[in-house]
This record gives C-alpha cells, structure tokens and sequence, in this order.
C-alpha cells in the first residue's frame, strides 16, 4: 500500500481536498468521481470507506497513471477547511507547566494525573484555522508559539472507552497554538476573580491555530505517543520534546472529550504543548518572525509573522 497525505489547497475554483504522495499532489474528488470527496470535511464523513478510495488514487499516483501536480506548487489552507470544532489541551506536559509556574511566582501543583484528576481543553473558532505558508497578523505584543501535535476525528463518538479511543481516530496533524499572552485578562476586572480571564483575547483572535500542512493517516503512525515535536523560530530552536511527555495521553484526551459531548469527523484535538515557549523566557514574536513546528513522521507547518497593517 502506497502511503498518502491529505490537504485541503487554494484552487482556481476555492477550497479542494488534495491527495499527496511524494512530492505530487492531486485532486481527490477529481479522482474519485464522488462530488463529495471535495472536501477534507467530506472524506473525514465518510471515512470508513474513503480510506479504501485514497488507497487507490494513492497508488496510481505513485505508479504514474494519473495527472499530478508538485507538491511545491500547492497553496495550503488549514488542512481541514474548516474543522468542526478545535479543542485544545491546557497544561498537558509536566516540563511546561512547571516552567509557567515559576515564571507566575506559583507553587508547583501535583501531577494531575496521579492525582486522579482529568484532562481540561477549551475551544477555538474552527475559523482560526490556517496553513501552511499563510501569514499572521500581530495582534499582540507578547505573540506566543506553542507546537502540539493534532488529532483528527474520523468516526462519531459519545462516551468512548479508552480502549477504543483510536478505533476514532482518522489521522494526526501538526499544529501551532499561537497565543497573546498580554490579552488573557480582562482590564479593570479584580485579578484571581473567575471573571477575570479573557480566552478570547488570549486564544481565539483569527489566524491563531495554523494546522497542517496535510493529515497523515493513523495506519500511517506507528506510535504517536512517541513523536519527537519541535519549534523553530527563526530557524533557532525553542521547544524539543516528544508526544511521550504528555501528562494525559491521546486516549485520556479523547475518552475524557466523549463524556462531555459527541465527538464528530472533522473534530481536531490539540494535546498541548511541552516547555519552550516565549512565555516562560518573556520572549515573544515580532513581524518578520518565521515559526515552524515540526513533528517527526508528520512534516512541518511554517507561518510567518507580519505586522498588522501590511498587505
């Protein structure tokens, strides 16, 4: 079986699902004659049976029988155009945490999961999405980066066993939870009151989840609880870590996800970000900055950071 990638690029016509093997991409829909095969979205909604499609246009494409295009011609978008909800991991790797709370002047909490207790997410806008090589604004003066690798769901699911957890999984993605540290509290509200945060400000401003470039499948990883995951700025390197330090694994996250509500295809779960963030050395982005997150087995995703009022 000939191993693929999918992507979602910029066509004359909008949005498309792109299949990419090597360094060629194609058009999947194109390929499959299914009207529905248009979108990452779509595929994701069928995936059960699309995986048997993208096996063989997958194949054709490596066997040259099919029209394809450079990958290095494609115009990325966020790989899922758009994902139908984006939960993100809060305080998910021990190093991380311990930094951010030596930089707040706080006491080191207990391992949470030693502790029994359960794993915390909070949402963003599906339309924070974007990715690869596309642009973010400066809306901050302290612009953070945070690498996480990204589950993507590929199967309905409530209350989901952990032991069957990736019984939903579709594939896995790199993402960039990028924040604005300077906007997380409300002004002119008592700090240390509930009210006093500000998740908007800090975590939903548009362009703040760069997710891609493309989603492996899961038959693809062989342990994604053992990546090696990585930040770049600049090309110097900021965080080097690996998915095997998470505090709440992929499972935890997922299952712990299902009790609260449905999970849907086209769902992506960050599970966090490990130490190496500007925050813990009060060092931030600025235009010019160049961020790139990589995960081994998966790829890259860069992003550029342009001032506010550029073109």
């Amino acid at each position: 079986m000939t191993d693929y990638r999918l992507l979602t690029f910029n066509s004359a016509n909008g949005p498309r699902a792109g299949i990419a093997v090597g360094d060629q991409f194609a058009d999947v829909a194109e390929q499959t004659g299914l009207a529905a095969d248009a979108t990452v979205l779509g595929i994701l909604d069928d995936w059960a049976a699309a995986q048997g499609r993208l096996a063989i246009v997958a194949d054709k494409i490596a066997n040259g029988s099919v029209k394809a295009a450079p990958l290095a011609s494609a115009k990325y978008l966020a790989v899922v155009h758009w994902p139908v909800t984006i939960y993100c991991a809060g305080a998910n790797y021990a190093d991380h945490v311990r930094r951010m709370a030596e930089r707040s002047g706080l006491p080191q909490e207990p391992n949470p999961k030693e502790a029994g207790s359960t794993p915390w997410h909070f949402i963003k806008p599906s339309r924070t999405a974007l990715g690869h090589n596309e642009e973010i604004s400066v809306v901050s003066s302290k612009l953070d980066w945070e690498a996480e690798l990204a589950v993507v769901i590929g199967k309905t699911g409530k209350n989901i066993p952990i032991d069957k957890v990736y019984d939903y999984i579709a594939g896995y993605t790199v993402s960039n939870d990028v924040s604005a540290r300077d906007l997380s509290r409300r002004p002119k509200v008592a700090q240390g009151t509930p009210f006093s945060f500000d998740w908007i400000g800090q975590k939903c401003f548009d362009g703040s989840c760069p997710i891609g470039p493309w989603i492996v499948p899961s038959a693809q990883i062989k342990d994604p609880m053992n990546l090696a995951i990585k930040t770049y700025i600049n090309e110097n390197l900021q965080q080097n870590s690996n998915t095997s330090n998470m505090i709440f694994n992929i499972a935890d996250q997922v299952s712990h996800l299902s009790t609260r509500l449905t999970l849907h295809p086209g769902d992506i779960v960050l599970t966090g970000t490990p130490s190496g963030t500007g925050a813990e050395e009060n060092k931030f982005l600025k235009p010019g900055d160049v961020m790139r997150v990589e995960i081994e087995g998966i790829g890259s995703i860069v992003n550029k950071i342009r001032s506010i009022d550029s073109n």
